[in-house]
């Protein structure tokens, strides 16, 4: 057997360029095999036919079809975030030069724990963190794998800054990842405030932080998962300032408003968090993983400082190659910021925000038909691109059925949420390539 090529080299365009053909070509026969939004039969169908078509993972020997089999299966029995019924959560269909541009990361295969594994990514990095966030009003940024990892830095920099006393308060509706970021942390468990709205109540804000001893860190959120409600936030700074509390805005839904003129003065107060999160594989359209934790004092990363000599031992730093371990909690980690650098130096800013203009546009569009249906009734107008909805004097055990029924039927992803004491169907819209015909076809699929 000969030595498999290699994805980076002298030889490797060679050997890649019709490897990419044969991928190509088996995610469409695994889309047109699929047919759908998602593919039927539930998870045991699923799983029996991915078992069949992997048979035995670890062979004797190998076999050279293994790549199209697989592409093609994963492809077959994989929900199409682009698909226009495919449309549940958070998980928006990549931008076409984002997947390409991480190929080049993946062929590359740097490493942003050391210089020399990655000189032009890591100064890529520099220019493309500092840059968004000054979009969002703050001074430098971290890469993160997404929301959750951004939550528990913010958590993290407020534990390394106040002392490992610090109380957690935030809304009841708040993203789960911070209350099990104050266990990973070892901190109090949070003190949760009423969100009657569904957003944070400052009032509510004020006399918990008159009564909770401190030091206080306070989460608010710029688009909620359940419903993409954004807390008042100039409000709940003013509060967050007379009181002395330090404050993180969870903007990893939300924070792609800024690319927007229409829809940023949506996130007026963002500006006054000390740390923020930001997700550019929701409303940014990048492949997974595409997070950022933006801090408004640069000093507050010397928490992250860590030594290891050979990756950046003194003497290397003194004489002026940069330190990267400060910049994450992991070690071993790809550039993600190729893509995302490619993504705002292609569309700019106008051109993302013409995204996520539509992508708006698409849920009030589907906010206004679901409110014209006399079987359907609408929870409330969008805030950013997710609706919910439910048919009219339905149980929530006939709600969470017919969920279920759509997915094991592979007719359409739609999500689920908790408001108001009821259970709604939740459409997030992401795909801005969505027609009006796709959403009334979305409509029809529910409601028949």
């Amino acid at each position: 057997m000969s030595t498999p090529p290699l994805a980076s080299g002298p030889e490797a365009t060679d050997a890649l360029r019709p490897l990419l053909a044969t991928v190509l070509d088996a995610l469409d026969a695994g889309r047109t095999a699929r047919g759908g939004p998602l593919p039927a039969g539930g998870p045991g169908a699923v799983a029996a036919r991915l078992g069949a078509a992997v048979g035995d993972v670890l062979p004797e020997h190998g076999d050279p079809q293994a790549l199209p089999t697989l592409v093609r299966a994963l492809a077959e029995g994989s929900a199409d975030p682009a698909h226009p019924r495919c449309a549940a959560h958070l998980h928006c269909p990549p931008l076409a030069v984002a997947t390409a541009a991480d190929l080049a990361v993946s062929a590359l295969n740097p490493s942003l724990d050391s210089w020399d594994q990655a000189p032009a990514a890591s100064a890529l990095e520099a220019l493309v963190t500092r840059a968004l966030a000054r979009l969002a009003g703050l001074t430098d940024a971290l890469v993160t794998t997404g929301g959750t990892e951004s939550n528990q830095l913010a958590l993290l920099l407020a534990r390394e800054s106040l002392g490992p006393g610090v109380r957690l308060l935030c809304g009841a509706n708040a993203h789960h990842s911070l209350a099990r970021a104050t266990w990973l942390l070892g901190l109090p468990g949070p003190v949760v405030v009423p969100a009657p709205a569904g957003t944070l109540d400052p009032a509510a804000l004020d006399a918990a932080l008159t009564t909770v001893p401190g030091p206080h860190l306070v989460a608010a959120t710029a688009g909620t998962t359940d419903a993409g409600l954004i807390d008042p936030l100039p409000d709940i700074a003013a509060v967050c300032a007379a009181h002395g509390a330090r404050l993180h805005i969870d903007a990893a839904y939300g924070g792609g408003l800024l690319f927007s003129d229409r829809h940023r003065p949506r996130l007026a107060g963002l500006d006054a968090a000390h740390t923020v999160t930001l997700d550019l594989h929701k409303l940014g359209w990048q492949p997974v993983a595409a997070g950022l934790l933006a801090v408004r004092d640069p000093a507050d990363l010397t928490a992250l400082n860590q030594h290891a000599d050979y990756l950046n031992a003194d003497d290397d730093t003194e004489a002026g190659l940069p330190d990267l371990l400060g910049r994450s909690l992991r070690t071993t980690r790809r550039p993600d910021v190729l893509k995302i650098a490619v993504t705002l130096r292609t569309l700019g800013r106008r051109g993302l925000g013409a995204l996520v203009d539509q992508v708006c546009d698409h849920a009030h569009a589907f906010a206004a038909l679901v409110r014209d249906h006399p079987g359907l009734e609408l929870h409330a107008p969008p805030t950013i691109s997710t609706v919910l909805f439910r048919p009219t004097g339905a149980t929530d055990t006939a709600v969470a059925e017919i969920r279920r029924r759509l997915l094991t039927d592979g007719h359409a992803v739609l999500g689920r949420a908790r408001l108001d004491g009821r259970l709604w169907l939740k459409t997030t819209l992401l795909n801005p390539h969505t027609r009006p015909h796709d959403l009334a076809a979305l409509l029809t699929t529910v409601a028949s």
